[in-house]
């Protein structure tokens, strides 16, 4: 990523936290990030959208490069389940700018975390996380323990239990385990 773009993604997170994702223009984001309109433009082609999208895909990108550093060289499945959701969690919690963006934005935010987002973050986890889940499952069933593990993690991240604490290890793990294991098996009985 050249440094104009970069600082463009810089100056669109900072001006949305300031006043919204609706009430920020091109032209606050374009005189934060030091660049005109037209190069804007021509490094975001479609203008606003276009650019909000490149700074989920960023956010999204960094998000996971956290969660794959956090598994290391992990050779359990359910250890590395067990990380991913816990990491997850706890990045999630502490996402300063999520917060902030819930709270000012509740609907938007809400809606890139689920109904019109949830594509998007799938596509990202199933890049970053079959290659990781692989060596233990197929690569259909990897792609469907990733798939419950994001529904459930961000469920439990946007409405916490009061039962069980997923940003938790040991507590992760007591939901984690028999999920895996029951993953486990099915891989086995088919082979």
């Amino acid at each position: 990523m050249r440094p104009a773009e970069v600082r463009i993604l810089d100056a669109a997170k900072a001006c949305s936290e300031r006043w919204g994702f609706e009430k920020v223009t091109v032209d606050d984001i374009a005189r934060e990030s030091g660049v005109s309109r037209a190069t804007l433009y021509r490094l975001f082609p479609g203008g606003k959208d276009v650019l909000f999208e490149a700074l989920r895909l960023r956010e999204l990108t960094d998000f996971f490069d956290v969660l794959t550093a956090e598994v290391g060289d992990v050779d359990d499945l359910v250890e590395l389940v067990v990380r991913l959701v816990a990491t997850a969690t706890a990045e999630l919690r502490a996402d300063d700018h999520l917060a902030l963006m819930l709270a000012a934005e509740p609907g938007e935010t809400l809606s890139q975390l689920t109904v019109d987002g949830l594509p998007r973050i799938m596509n990202v986890a199933t890049e970053y996380l079959t290659p990781l889940v692989r060596p233990f499952v197929d690569e259909e069933r990897a792609v469907v323990l990733i798939d419950v593990l994001v529904r459930a993690t961000i469920s439990y991240f946007l409405a916490p239990s009061p039962y069980i604490d997923l940003g938790d290890r040991e507590a992760a793990r007591t939901v984690v385990a028999p999920l895996v294991a029951s993953f486990a098996r099915s891989a086995d009985s088919t082979t």
